[in-house]
């Protein structure tokens, strides 16, 4: 089973949505109390509450940002402001910050998402972009929420499958730009998140926001089949007139025991007896067939092919062998459709003993097949060739059903 994250963008996303969602979702708020107060920033506190958006009932997170007295720190605000301005101030409070060494990476992959895309809209370099949705204190607060929570819930990846955006306009810092704002489609594009656009007034879809579904991303695909484990859902600020939510689910992939797959391998340095070797551990572990293939690989080097056939729910346990048995640091599965004969095991009695004789049949079409071990061993009794007791033992099977 693998656990996944899927973030449902249906009303489109921004960073406090996304914290929110997370922490509806069961991510730590101690935890995150413990980080944020690491940080040593004194100018926000923020309040995590239940509240309703059309009736939806979700969590709400919310950073307040204390404004001093301009006419006393006019001075002191703009120097204060300057620093969180530029990508290495950002990572400066990311790096003092007591947290996971993968939320830390997390953390600093999504601000430079977020600058590269400010950066590419601005015509700038990364070193001279001025953050002004980024730097804000709530932007860098939102962000290393998101990637500590995220950490926190320790999932094995994140689906996100597209993300509604509103049109018209917005203003900001430069005046008002169209929606989606440049950031947005920059990451958009780069990222290759799929956007839905829709009728609502204004920007659905932050450059937070976006940033942190990019940086997240491991598939845009659901599974075919999934249970939903939970479901968090974070509130948005905006009012369109209807809920305004992201909905964050833990889900699990949901896996057919009986669905037979093929894994398969190309290995070019191990050695026979260790080939030998991995063979007859994954016999025994249960797979259903096993066989080595000559290939050339690169640089025409001779080499294998390994290829396992296994139900479902070995996979783990054949994918374990392999890398322990063998040398390859890779393989490749896909999900095979089979046509078997139906099969049974019926005895058949010859003058010296008994012999198994396996029996296959699919509509009109029957065969038998004599086991090998079986005939093998009245062979040794009898002293008869195994060739004879095969045939005979066939011949009988055919007479007697």
């Amino acid at each position: 089973m693998t656990k996944y994250l899927y973030l449902d963008g249906s009303c489109g996303i921004s960073g406090d949505m996304t914290v929110a969602a997370l922490l509806d979702l069961g991510g730590s708020r101690s935890r995150l109390d413990a980080v944020l107060q690491s940080l040593h920033l004194d100018s926000f506190d923020y309040t995590v509450e239940r509240k309703n958006s059309y009736s939806i009932s979700g969590c709400d997170f919310d950073v307040h940002l204390h404004h001093h007295e301009h006419h006393h720190e006019e001075h002191y605000h703009e120097h204060h402001h300057h620093e969180h301005r530029h990508l290495k101030d950002v990572y400066e409070i990311i790096d003092r910050g007591d947290m996971s060494g993968k939320a830390r990476e997390l953390a600093k992959k999504i601000f430079l998402i977020v600058a590269e895309a400010e950066c590419k809209a601005h015509g700038c370099s990364l070193e001279e972009v001025h953050f002004h949705e980024v730097g804000a204190i709530d932007s860098i607060v939102d962000i290393i929420s998101a990637a500590v929570l995220f950490d926190d819930l320790q999932i094995d990846g994140c689906i996100v499958n597209g993300l509604s955006e509103g049109c018209g306009t917005v203003v900001c810092q430069h005046g008002s730009l169209p929606v989606p704002v440049p950031a947005v489609l920059n990451i958009a594009e780069k990222y290759g998140i799929i956007l839905r656009p829709t009728d609502n007034k204004g920007e659905m879809v932050t450059p937070t926001g976006i940033a942190i579904a990019a940086a997240l991303k491991t598939s845009e695909k659901l599974p075919a089949a999934y249970r939903v484990r939970k479901t968090g859902i974070g509130l948005g600020k905006r009012d369109f007139g209807h809920a305004n939510f992201l909905r964050a689910m833990i889900i699990e992939d949901v896996v057919d025991e009986n669905q037979i797959y093929v894994i398969e391998t190309n290995i070019d340095d191990s050695t026979a007896e260790e080939l030998g070797l991995a063979m007859e551990k994954l016999l025994a572990a249960g797979a259903a067939d096993v066989h080595f293939e000559p290939c050339f690989m690169k640089k025409s080097r001779p080499a294998y092919i390994l290829r396992v056939i296994a139900s479902a729910e070995l996979l783990p346990r054949l994918e374990d062998i392999i890398f322990r048995n063998t040398s390859t640091i890779g393989l490749r599965k896909y999900p095979v459709e089979r046509t078997c004969m139906e099969r049974e095991i019926i005895t058949v009695g010859l003058s010296g003993g008994d012999v198994k004789v396996k029996k296959c049949h699919l509509g009109d079409i029957v065969r038998y097949n004599p086991e090998y071990e079986s005939v093998k061993t009245l062979a040794e009794q009898t002293g008869q060739p195994f060739r004879k007791v095969f045939d005979d033992a066939r011949r009988k099977a055919e007479e007697e059903n």
